[in-house]
């Protein structure tokens, strides 16, 4: 593996995943609240033409602005590289969401640098928000006809006055962990669903202190955590370590993540991703 540029080619490759989730956003707008197929893949979960479509944008996008980097997307696989980055992608993140008509869906890019996560933006077309973090510059949350501002988790300190959002509740039954998630709901202040990476979101701008996934991929989480960690929070896995790959999430404010995991390390870790 060649050896990784400095600083500024880090920062060309940030600003150009800004612009080209906005561009993948535009893309499922155009299919958003339409009527279109949706397919099912083998685990089951759904898949559209508006998300191949906008993966199909992105990869073509970087290849031919870094043709050297490796690129790992959910809907067309992978693809090797030699500089060292790998871009990882999810076009729409929160597809049951998509095709429901909701706005609460997002496109997800995040950079590597050597396996390390790096970058990372979180985009929501149909509500025109998005932010995105560099590793030690920050997050910065944009709005429409509003300058970017710096994203900043809350100081709740304490689970009881905490919301905790997550993505789907049956996900916790299906890894036999659905205690897991009546403890979390009945120590939180309020529970809603408002998940997905839209959960990290809010969990990145102050509007929820906990967001947690009982199962997810590396594409789920790749753009997540530079986003969260920036804001000054925490993404950890189930255990507290702070990866991407364990299949499994949780995104917090910080004050409250011993709370959080002196529940959810009580059950077996999930195979890593």
């Amino acid at each position: 593996m060649n050896a990784v540029p400095g600083s500024e080619s880090r920062n060309e490759r940030y600003q150009f995943a800004q612009t080209i989730a906005k561009e993948a956003g535009e893309v499922t707008l155009r299919y958003f609240q339409k009527s279109f197929a949706v397919d099912r893949k083998g685990d089951g979960t759904p898949v559209t033409i508006a998300d191949r479509e906008a993966e199909l944008h992105l990869r073509d996008r970087i290849a031919s602005q870094f043709p050297d980097d490796a690129i790992l997307g959910e809907e067309h696989g992978e693809q090797p590289g030699t500089s060292g980055y790998r871009w990882i992608l999810d076009p729409i993140d929160g597809t049951k969401s998509f095709v429901s008509g909701v706005p609460l869906y997002t496109t997800l890019i995040g950079v590597l640098e050597n396996d390390v996560p790096q970058m990372g933006v979180i985009a929501a077309p149909a509500l025109d928000e998005m932010i995105h973090a560099q590793v030690g510059k920050g997050a910065w949350y944009e709005q429409p006809n509003c300058a970017p501002v710096r994203a900043e988790v809350s100081r709740c300190d304490r689970l009881a006055d905490a919301v905790f959002v997550t993505s789907e509740r049956a996900t916790f039954d299906d890894r036999q962990a659905g205690d897991a998630y009546l403890r979390l709901e009945a120590a939180a202040r309020l529970t809603r669903t408002w998940g997905d990476a839209y959960g990290y979101l809010l969990v990145a701008t102050g509007r929820a202190e906990l967001m947690m996934d009982a199962i997810l991929s590396v594409w789920d989480a790749a753009a997540v955590m530079p986003v969260v960690t920036e804001a000054g929070g925490t993404f950890t896995d189930w255990r507290g370590e702070q990866t991407i790959f364990a299949s499994e999430s949780i995104g917090t404010n910080g004050p409250i993540l011993a709370e959080v995991l002196a529940i959810t390390r009580e059950f077996p870790r999930l195979n890593p991703n």
